[in-house]
């Protein structure tokens, strides 16, 4: 063998390298201990380019029929667990285009024809986020129904509801749980906005320039399921905002859960006592024996921090790079993988966590009775007797110090008490001044009224397929 055809640095790009890459290199730049995830999506990417080549006779049939089998016993290899991934070969890619080449010969050797790992990394992404788009979805799905199902079971029921923490208006509680299921539906919206921009087909863009080999990038993109091809080869190789947008709606989805998660640590608390969580998802205290306390929801509250870390760490990742590829898009793949693991186990959790949580709600209908709640009822009563809603705002606002004066609620006044701050009250007021009054008096479309809850529960359940 002449000496230009070794490769003192062991690599399968090392041509033009005299050395071996430096141990601590190669510890610090191998990426195969996260991308190995990949495999299946690496495989099925160079399945469908090996199949293009041969049509496009850049190889021969034969050669592709070997370089598929090749992959697909591989692939089995990794199911089984029996394949050893090597630190040194970096990547997933070099992984399996080695072991590839080691078992099938110099067809294997041929595959990375027209083609760059920075273009088969983006397909490869885009393909894995693709599949976990849908199980994102699925499981979103999944916690809609949990909250519908408690909505269901609690219909009618009674609380407070809150602005700035305090006691504002009476709810109903399907109402409160039903936003939720808006909330997530605006989730799995943006989420399939965003499956719709992944699922572009990059392959063919190469290292970042195309290349001038006769390749087919369509039939490549109709054998994967994509909608369409890339159109800049440049933009290509340096795009990763496909992983920042799926971040972004990470990153939303895991807020919401946290919300959720912080009314539930409150309301579970005595000073609430508005829900009572399963044993089987709570834990007890070291010390004080007494103690049940609402881990799960906390974990969820406190891994959102994570979820937004990830977004923020590729977010400056990627601010300064030129165009276009650069190493530095290595760090992409770590922070998403971790985001979409956190925010599946939160949302599974969520879902499981709903159903084996119980609403007090004598407590919730106790807690709607004390606060001056339906002020705005007597406001809105006054409105329609002619007087100007901040007139009326006013006259309400004086009774309700009234009554902070005599440590009484509304209710409690008589009816001439009341006439003393406006002679337009008369003694069907004290219906406007009942919970179930004012909540039912909330008929406005979106409202929660019993009569519109439950049209927007009908609503939900038909939508989510759920049989009542």
């Amino acid at each position: 063998m002449s000496m230009h055809s070794k490769q003192p640095s062991g690599k399968m790009w090392g041509g033009r390298f005299a050395e071996a890459t430096a141990a601590s290199v190669e510890a610090f730049s191998a990426s195969i201990q996260y991308d190995a995830r990949l495999y299946r999506h690496d495989i099925m990417g160079s399945t469908a380019h090996a199949r293009m080549l041969a049509r496009q006779g850049l190889i021969t049939a034969e050669e592709c029929n070997a370089i598929v089998q090749g992959l697909r016993e591989i692939e089995a290899e990794i199911d089984r667990g029996e394949f050893v991934f090597k630190p040194e070969l970096e990547d997933i890619h070099m992984n399996i285009e080695k072991a590839l080449t080691d078992r099938i010969g110099p067809a294997g050797a041929k595959l990375h024809t027209a083609r760059s790992r920075n273009d088969q990394v983006n397909l490869d992404f885009r393909l894995y986020l693709r599949d976990e788009a849908d199980t994102l979805d699925a499981l979103l799905c999944a916690t809609q129904k949990a909250f519908a199902r408690r909505a269901r079971k609690y219909l009618g029921a009674v609380m407070p509801g809150y602005t700035h923490l305090q006691r504002a208006q009476p709810v109903l509680l399907s109402h409160h749980l039903l936003a939720y299921v808006e909330m997530l539906q605006r989730d799995r919206e943006r989420l399939a906005g965003c499956r719709q921009r992944i699922n572009i087909m990059p392959l063919g863009a190469a290292a970042m320039a195309g290349t001038g080999l006769p390749i087919d990038r369509q039939s490549v993109a109709e054998e994967l399921g994509f909608a369409a091809i890339t159109v800049n080869s440049m933009d290509t190789t340096g795009d990763r905002d496909f992983a920042l947008e799926m971040l972004f709606c990470l990153n939303l989805i895991q807020v919401h859960l946290s919300r959720l998660s912080e009314e539930l640590v409150l309301w579970s608390a005595k000073e609430f006592d508005f829900v009572r969580i399963g044993d089987r998802y709570c834990t007890g205290s070291s010390i004080m024996p007494q103690k049940k306390n609402p881990d799960i929801p906390e974990l969820i509250r406190g891994k959102t921090g994570r979820v937004t870390g990830a977004l923020m760490s590729l977010l400056m990742t990627v601010k300064g790079l030129p165009l276009t590829y650069n190493r530095d898009l290595q760090e992409d793949k770590e922070q998403v993988f971790d985001a979409l693991d956190t925010v599946k186990a939160s949302l599974s959790i969520t879902a499981e966590l709903l159903d084996n949580t119980e609403f007090n709600i004598e407590r919730l209908r106790a807690a709607t009775n004390g606060g001056f709640m339906t002020a705005t009822d007597l406001a809105d009563y006054l409105v329609r007797r002619n007087m100007p809603f901040r007139q009326a705002h006013g006259v309400v606002g004086r009774i309700v110090a009234f009554c902070q004066e005599r440590d009484c609620e509304l209710v409690d006044l008589t009816l001439a008490e009341l006439r003393q701050f406006s002679e337009l009250i008369n003694a069907d007021i004290y219906e406007v001044l009942s919970v179930d009054g004012s909540v039912n008096s909330r008929v406005s479309p979106g409202g929660t009224s019993r009569t519109r809850v439950e049209e927007a529960l009908e609503k939900v359940e038909q939508f989510l397929g759920i049989s009542t």
